[in-house]
């Protein structure tokens, strides 16, 4: 079994690059490109793991903020082209969750966990997408609140900062270390 088909499906992989190649998608990381500059000047990273990149958008918006010493790595199955995903100080999920199979979420998680060497910034909408698949179903398929989202993410992550915001949320985390028995 190949690192991607732990992730996603082929079947998934080739719905959200239709989708990407016929509307405007993925431009949910320019909304959070100020937050994530922020980020990355005041705790030094280096570093950056796009994880569900997109376009890049979130790449030229940072350059845009003067955050232009950064290693940037994209994933997305959309572009098997960036390769696979790559640890960094700081692991971005800008609008990504809730886009994933919910049979592949805890592996996505897992994979996230283990790519984060210092912050994550996740953003997550709870609401239905605007967009829709080829096949007739929300782009968002997983739509639950904040509360289900924690908990299943605060096993694996410190949460340092929870923003709320009309239909989502935004949070800075920490992986959380094994201790030493």
């Amino acid at each position: 079994m190949s690192w991607q088909s732990s992730l996603f499906s082929a079947h998934y992989a080739n719905l959200q690059s239709d989708l990407h190649e016929r509307s405007q998608y993925g431009v949910a990381s320019t909304a959070f490109a100020g937050i994530v500059a922020k980020i990355c000047k005041a705790q030094n990273i280096t570093s950056l793991c796009d994880y569900g990149a997109g376009r890049c958008r979130l790449n030229v918006e940072l350059q845009k903020h003067g955050v232009t010493n950064l290693i940037y790595n994209p994933y997305d199955p959309a572009f098997p082209e960036y390769g696979p995903p790559v640890a960094a100080d700081l692991v971005c999920c800008i609008d990504v969750f809730e886009h994933i199979e919910p049979e592949f979420l805890d592996a996505n998680i897992e994979k996230i966990f283990s790519l984060t060497t210092n912050l994550g910034f996740f953003s997550i909408s709870t609401v239905p997408a605007q967009k829709t698949l080829k096949d007739g179903r929300n782009a968002h398929l997983i739509q639950e609140n904040s509360s289900w989202w924690l908990q299943r993410l605060t096993h694996r992550f410190d949460l340092r900062r929870l923003v709320a915001f009309k239909g989502g949320f935004w949070m800075i985390v920490r992986p959380l270390k094994a201790t030493a028995s």
